[in-house]
């Protein structure tokens, strides 16, 4: 019964809102313009069963839950992205683009029933132990939360900074849930986490997501690299979620100049073309950009138009894209809607949007079928960058060079999940009076010692574990405890190292001279996998 009064009522909300949006709508135009007669005969006809509900109904029904029940059910008829936020829901949105909150760390969305990890946060507690794109949060302190609401899995997941929280975590490709045990941070957005010189004399630049403070951030990193003489440049945008389109935009302009076309929202109502507005200073080396399937809707305006204007090779893997417009309108009682008004096309004319995400998001059961349908269909829609390169589209940026991910083992998992690498460390440096050098040799005594560690933390292992996974302990020992002494920086110097994707990223500048050789380049390869 709970089940069934639920449904009636988001029903009835519906009809109840449309009612009076249409009648709004018909008186203000009763005196110009009849208004058809089906839409009559629907209001009659949802008065009639609103009044026998009323009269009949076993209990009294909320106006309020009407109201809201209608206003979401009305909303949840169109996409993923158009949404209605309460006071409270409202406020906690808006939050998400500025400086700091307090939390885990993780960009989410509801994909069907489950609350899907889209991003970790770079630097932040839920990144640090592993979690990554594509996890489902399918528990709370052991609470489910399988089939609520985004908002409803933020509010459960937040909480005093130092407090703990237990979420409970189902990984594709991994048959048992898995447990994390996280103490809540103040979440610190650095959009530009990390920018350096790389040993080749190349540039590094990691931008996180694109918040208010993007454009000033990588200018500052721009000055500090380029005084230090690089030869060319690395924008990793890998498990970037987006963020603010204007600011997506001045950081293109950095690199394309004045007065050139970024993007283009078109919809039914509102279409606009959008510049570059500042001039900036030249920049002649070669750039490369780094992207992955997490990297979404803003990231892939920059990523596409760095492609479209020729001035970056975009390598990685397919971009996830999200390139629907949302307009943010505030409503008299402190809550607000998001609508989706428009798409995003980039200069070439590619609109960014993977329609199957919206079908995924919404709860649709797609096959594997489908989704390579889809794919093809985008790598048929061909298009031209300023310099005639082909490029294509209509689902995300697919990378002018593709490099596959690295894969992490079950034990590489089930070490991090454990925090086993950060605990050690603190045992290690008490033990070393907390002297490390900032390369230090990791000995074959000490993996010994850290797996006797890890094995007194419940962990086991076979011998075919440690050999696909000593790489990768050696690597994470020795940041571990380099972080501790030297700091962040100094440790995601040494995490690279073991980084396929950017490895193979940073090669291309050893291999070739500039940009137009790259092109040529991807060209071939892409002649050779046909």
């Amino acid at each position: 019964m709970p089940k069934q009064r639920n449904a009636l009522i988001t029903i009835i909300g519906v009809w109840l809102l449309s009612a009076c949006l249409l009648l709004i709508a018909s008186n203000a135009f009763a005196q110009s313009r009849p208004a058809p007669g089906n839409i009559y005969s629907q209001i009659q006809l949802f008065s009639e069963v609103l009044q026998k509900l009323k009269q009949n109904y076993v209990t009294d029904l909320s106006d309020e839950e009407l109201i809201e029940a209608a206003i979401n059910g009305m909303l949840g008829s169109t996409d993923p992205h158009t949404t209605y936020f309460t006071k409270d829901q409202f406020k906690e949105f808006t939050t998400s683009t500025r400086g700091s909150f307090g939390g885990l760390g993780i960009q989410i969305d509801k994909i069907g029933e489950f609350i899907t990890v889209v991003s970790p946060i770079e630097g932040t507690p839920a990144y640090r132990m592993g979690i990554t794109a594509g996890d489902r949060i399918i528990k709370v302190d052991g609470e489910s939360i399988v089939g609520i609401s985004t908002d409803e899995s933020i509010k459960k997941m937040r909480g005093p900074v130092g407090s703990t929280v237990v979420i409970t975590i189902a990984r594709p490709g991994i048959t048992e849930p898995i447990d994390y045990t996280i103490i809540r941070e103040n979440i610190k957005i650095k959009s530009v986490p990390y920018s350096f010189k790389l040993d080749n004399g190349v540039g590094y630049i990691r931008i996180s997501q694109f918040n208010e403070n993007t454009t000033t951030e990588l200018r500052t990193a721009l000055d500090e690299l380029e005084t230090d003489g690089i030869r060319g440049l690395i924008i990793d945008l890998r498990y970037n979620p987006g963020g603010l389109l204007d600011q997506a935009v001045n950081t293109v302009n950095e690199f394309i100049g004045y007065n050139k076309l970024v993007v283009e929202t078109k919809g039914r109502t509102r279409q606009e073309s959008i510049y570059t507005r500042y001039n900036t200073k030249e920049r002649n080396y070669p750039i490369v950009v780094l992207v992955n399937e997490a990297s979404a809707s803003a990231s892939e305006i920059f990523a596409g138009s760095l492609q479209d204007w020729d001035k970056g090779l975009v390598v990685g893997k397919n971009t996830f894209g999200k390139g629907s417009v949302q307009q943010l309108i505030p409503l008299s009682n402190g809550g607000g809607i998001k609508i989706t008004t428009s798409y995003y096309y980039i200069k070439s004319g590619r609109c960014i949007h993977k329609m199957s995400n919206d079908r995924l998001l919404l709860g649709e059961n797609l096959t594997e079928e489908d989704l390579k349908k889809e794919d093809e269909e985008i790598h048929n829609n061909v298009y031209y960058t300023s310099r005639g390169r082909k490029v294509y589209g209509g689902g995300g940026i697919t990378p002018d060079i593709e490099i596959d991910n690295d894969l992490l083992t079950r034990f590489g998992v089930e070490l991090r999940r454990k925090n086993v690498f950060f605990n050690y460390a603190v045992d290690y440096l008490v033990d070393h009076n907390h002297q490390i050098s900032l390369n230090p040799e990791i000995t074959p005594e000490i993996i010994n010692d850290f797996l006797n560690y890890a094995k007194s933390k419940d962990i086991t292992y076979t011998q075919a574990d440690l050999d696909s996974t000593r790489s990768f302990i050696e690597n994470s020992i020795k940041s571990e405890l380099v972080r501790k002494v030297h700091g962040d920086l100094q440790a995601y110097k040494i995490t690279i190292s073991e980084d396929n994707q950017l490895q193979k990223a940073i090669s291309l500048f050893d291999r070739f001279n500039n940009l137009d050789e790259m092109f040529e380049y991807a060209e071939e390869l892409k002649k050779q996998q046909k």
